[in-house]
């Protein structure tokens, strides 16, 4: 049976998988019914100086695919609206009521180190595991000089993540945004403040959609509307991105990485620790499934490292990281082509379609018969192998991309 257990900066929890700094976190109530659920730790919600911020109704709204599935959301809700004695106390009990856990705290404060001083030393008396700055927040903190607004300027992370190491003794994870033209750029600048790991991505700002009655965005706030962070499945390029460019680079490759990032499945898991992240921060996929989704998390990735002949995370964390390259230094030589299989063609015509009006008109149609029944077919010199086809079938492995020596005989 694989082992799932993982050590971060220190600390320790019996899977790699973690709560994200969120809705889900903002209570004692909600961390201790997920780790009861199984979850391996959690970053307690955003903590800031009181008085805490006042939240607007609504905070959230959804983009769907055209089958109404949801892709993504979008929240401008703030840190915790909660008094910090409430969740200091909270906080406290709960890592001595759950000593096994990973109990991290988020932190947001003003941009002046005697207010960083005074947080700090009170989170480190709860006992809990480690403190994560939150540089990401896309939406009404930036407007008063916190979150994106620090994590954009490589300068102030370095100099408040200083301010951090100086005046705790706790583990400094650095939350960084992806609202930034170069991750690596500002994951240096959080590596040269001393910070211990860093922690990606934060939040997209985004807005959902319009209505088209009202001529009001998404999420509405009394007819007006904000830019909010999108988060969800949808992020995930993204986020793998992120964490993969910093595991290429010599100058950020040594920094430990939480990730986070549209993680809905096992397999999300899998792609994120290839890339050598050593934990796994979720959120939307909590809040749209519950904290009942960890026993399929922990169950697929288990069973896919039994599979592999993996008995460790270790073992297979950061193995991707090695085929991730510049576009120049690919190899122009290669060559592929689609290739269909008849047997398992239900003839839709999709290929065809997107082959034909948008790309290289690689793929033949034949009629069989005097019927409906079509036969698709690639034409070997006209397909230059970018695969769009084998994207847009909706049947596994009826489209496969082949050396030209091996493509199908018949054509």
């Amino acid at each position: 049976m694989a082992d799932l257990r993982t050590e971060f900066l220190g600390i320790h929890s019996p899977n790699p998988f973690w709560l994200a700094s969120a809705p889900p976190t903002d209570k004692a109530y909600n961390i201790y019914r997920a780790f009861s659920a199984g979850w391996g730790g959690a970053v307690w919600k955003t903590l800031g100086e009181d008085p805490a911020p006042v939240n607007v109704c609504s905070r959230y709204s959804a983009h769907r695919d055209i089958h109404g599935r949801i892709l993504g959301i979008n929240n401008i809700e703030l840190i915790s609206d909660r008094p910090l004695q409430v969740n200091l106390d909270e906080i406290r009990q709960t890592k001595k009521d759950w000593p096994d856990r990973a109990l991290i705290v988020s932190l947001m404060v003003p941009c002046e180190e005697a207010s960083w001083k005074r947080i700090l030393k009170q989170v480190e008396a709860t006992g809990c595991d480690g403190v994560e700055l939150n540089f990401g927040c896309p939406h009404g903190m930036p407007e008063l000089g916190m979150g994106a607004a620090v994590g954009q300027v490589p300068e102030l992370i370095t100099q408040v993540t200083r301010w951090c190491k100086k005046h705790s003794q706790l583990p400094v994870i650095v939350k960084l945004t992806p609202n930034v033209t170069d991750i690596v750029k500002t994951a240096s600048a959080a590596l040269t403040g001393g910070a211990d790991a860093v922690s990606l991505i934060n939040t997209i700002n985004s807005i959902t959609g319009i209505n088209l009655d009202t001529m009001v965005g998404f999420p509405s706030v009394a007819n007006q509307c904000t830019s909010g962070g999108y988060c969800g499945e949808a992020v995930k390029p993204i986020a793998l991105n992120m964490v993969g460019q910093l595991a290429r680079h010599d100058q950020t490759a040594s920094l430990p990485v939480s990730a986070i990032g549209g993680i809905t499945t096992w397999r999300d898991a899998a792609e994120f620790l290839s890339l050598g992240a050593t934990t796994l921060q979720v959120c939307t996929a909590v809040m749209l499934n519950g904290f009942k989704i960890i026993d399929d998390l922990v169950d697929g990735l288990s069973r896919w490292m039994d599979q592999k002949g993996y008995t460790a995370l270790s073992e297979f964390r950061g193995a991707a990281v090695a085929s991730l390259t510049d576009w120049k230094k690919l190899d122009l030589t290669y060559k592929s082509i689609a290739h269909i299989d008849t047997n398992l063609c239900i003839q839709c015509g999709r290929c065809y379609a997107a082959c034909e009006d948008t790309e290289h008109q690689a793929i033949s149609v034949k009629p069989l018969g005097d019927g409906w029944e079509r036969q698709f077919e690639v034409i070997p010199e006209a397909c230059v192998g970018c695969n769009l086809c084998q994207i847009t079938c909706p049947v596994d492995d009826c489209i496969t991309m082949v050396k030209p020596s091996t493509h199908n005989p018949q054509v």
